[in-house]
């Protein structure tokens, strides 16, 4: 028996509180589950590397000292300064963090639930940056925190880091998504009236969107708002909603006994074969395959 699709996309938070009262970023962020497993104060000398695990997902402040970001795609090197943050979503890859003198740096460890929808991380960019001044008032009260959790033996510590880095992850995105200089389902959160057609999508799935329909959401007319949010989102809203209701079945095949017919109508697809072909163009295999994909997972773990 899979879980009834109005529990995937509306989250126990909404039902608490009510939707009209949660915002889209915590809407979506609800559905990113991550899991945060160490936390280490390092010190590092002049000239020596900040040493990242390749496969894992990082925070890491720099409380005194300062680092230099270099990667081959960028001109020049990136200063990291005391007091700034820096979120690496999806493993280091090739950038190296170097210290420029002596460095001390609190590093955060986490890994994204593999069942977390993907589409989601893929919008994050490689590195994000946060500055002292934008993350000031936040950052040093959790990295107080952080600090006491790691030297406290008492049980739930495990437990309490873990949360702690989710807060910490959710307040960075929520800085960065401030800026509005972000693309996706993120971009789309910089317009309040984009964000709330978004939101529509979102929480209405399976409705039947017309672009006029979503532009009265929005409270414009429908050629600006059709050239607005492919502007910030960098799709049409209907083909958002589209790859949305195709996310929504990613989660769904993680399910046990979860079966593809089924699924395919749950999401809007009228026959299994039409839901197959649009499901692989967007992610590169067939449904069956991400099933067997996810059992075998399981069986493994």
């Amino acid at each position: 028996m899979i879980e009834r699709l109005e529990n995937l996309t509306d989250p126990p938070e909404d039902r608490i509180r009510g939707a009209a009262s949660v915002d889209l970023l915590s809407h979506v962020l609800a559905q990113i589950r991550l899991t945060g497993d160490g936390v280490s104060s390092e010190t590092l000398f002049e000239g020596s590397q900040l040493d990242l695990d390749a496969e894992a997902a990082h925070a890491f402040v720099v409380t005194a000292g300062a680092l230099q970001a270099a990667a081959s795609s960028e001109a020049s090197p990136v200063i990291i300064e005391t007091g700034d943050l820096v979120l690496i979503p999806s493993g280091v890859g090739a950038t190296s963090f170097v210290a420029s003198q002596a460095t001390q740096v609190v590093v955060c460890r986490f890994r994204f639930d593999p069942y977390t929808l993907r589409s989601m991380l893929a919008a994050l960019p490689p590195r994000i940056h946060i500055r002292r001044d934008e993350g000031a008032g936040w950052l040093d009260g959790i990295v107080h925190f952080l600090m006491i959790e790691t030297t406290d033996t008492q049980p739930g510590a495990a437990l309490m880091i873990s949360r702690i880095i989710d807060v910490l992850v959710i307040r960075t995105l929520r800085t960065w998504v401030q800026r509005g200089q972000v693309s996706g389902w993120l971009g789309g959160l910089s317009d309040a009236r984009i964000a709330r057609a978004l939101k529509a999508i979102h929480q209405e799935p399976m409705q039947p969107w017309s672009v006029e329909a979503l532009a009265d959401v929005a409270g414009m007319s429908r050629s600006s708002f059709a050239g607005r949010f492919t502007q910030l989102v960098g799709l049409s809203p209907l083909r958002y909603q589209n790859e949305w209701r195709l996310t929504i079945a990613q989660d769904l095949l993680a399910r046990r006994g979860a079966r593809v017919g089924e699924i395919a109508h749950r999401v809007g697809y009228e026959s299994e074969a039409a839901f197959s072909r649009a499901y692989k163009a967007l992610f590169g295999h067939s449904p069956r395959d991400e099933a067997a994909q996810r059992l075998g997972t399981d069986a493994d773990g």
